[in-house]
């Protein structure tokens, strides 16, 4: 069976500039079974409602700017699938979590980055679950719960988002191995919860963990992770590792 997935998927040009981050991601790969289809729930797909991507071919959307013309040349054109998207949509009602169907969604970089690492051939459907933030780390783990059968399908569950993002104090001259204390504190704290099956402290981190606002202001790129703790099981390090000084690279699978 399949684990579910956490990937920090950092900066865009991590499409081009893969550091350490893409041969992780490109081991992981090799060492999963090929998967049938991909879920991802992306920080970069924030919503009020549940929302499911139903397109049988999703754009790659170049969400961003301010980089360089090479990165917005890159395409990642795997199909969709309307009859997985709808499939989704019913087990996410039968769980009490109302979602519909949206036709036209495109492939955000939270979900085009990483993947394009994992399966540069973009030949595995893919279908993305929306982030209803304001409801917090609760509601994804819900959602997860409610897909949680999907891996044994061989059906890979993806969150994307990073295990600490401040985009206000990183450092674009930093090396790997520098890193801003307060982002390490946080990192560890998380890894010790998760480590520990500690729910109650994971769900209340932004008052527990030390310098949870500071590593993230808001929090749309550390709820895909409760996500993938939803839909998976015991908790394990695929790879941890720093960029900027203080973006969080960690990926985390939870078997």
């Amino acid at each position: 069976m399949l684990p579910s997935l956490f990937i920090s998927h950092g900066s865009p040009m991590l499409a081009l500039e893969p550091a350490a981050s893409g041969p992780a991601l490109a081991r992981l790969a090799a060492e999963l079974p090929r998967p049938k289809a991909i879920v991802v729930v992306s920080a970069h797909w924030e919503s009020h409602e549940l929302l499911v991507s139903s397109s049988a071919a999703p754009a790659t959307w170049h969400d961003f700017g301010g980089f360089p013309a090479a990165l917005y040349a890159v395409q990642y054109p795997a199909p969709g699938d309307p009859a997985l998207a709808q499939r989704l949509s019913e087990l996410l009602c039968a769980a009490g979590l109302p979602a519909r169907l949206d036709p036209q969604r495109p492939f955000d970089h939270g979900t085009w980055v990483p993947l394009s690492l994992m399966y540069p051939k973009a030949d595995i459907p893919v279908v993305q679950v929306s982030l209803p933030t304001r409801l917090g780390p609760k509601l994804q783990e819900q959602v997860g719960r409610a897909l949680a059968g999907l891996r044994e399908e061989n059906i890979l569950l993806i969150g994307s988002g990073s295990i600490t993002h401040n985009l206000g104090e990183l450092d674009w001259h930093a090396g790997p191995e520098s890193v801003e204390p307060w982002a390490l504190a946080f990192r560890d704290w998380m890894v010790d919860k998760l480590t520990a099956n500690d729910t109650p402290a994971l769900h209340d981190y932004r008052q527990q963990a030390p310098f949870a606002v500071r590593s993230h202001p808001s929090d749309e790129h550390l709820l895909p992770l409760y996500f993938a703790r939803g839909a998976g099981g015991r908790f394990g390090i695929a790879h941890q590792g720093f960029t900027l000084g203080a973006l969080g690279m960690d990926i985390y699978r939870f078997d």
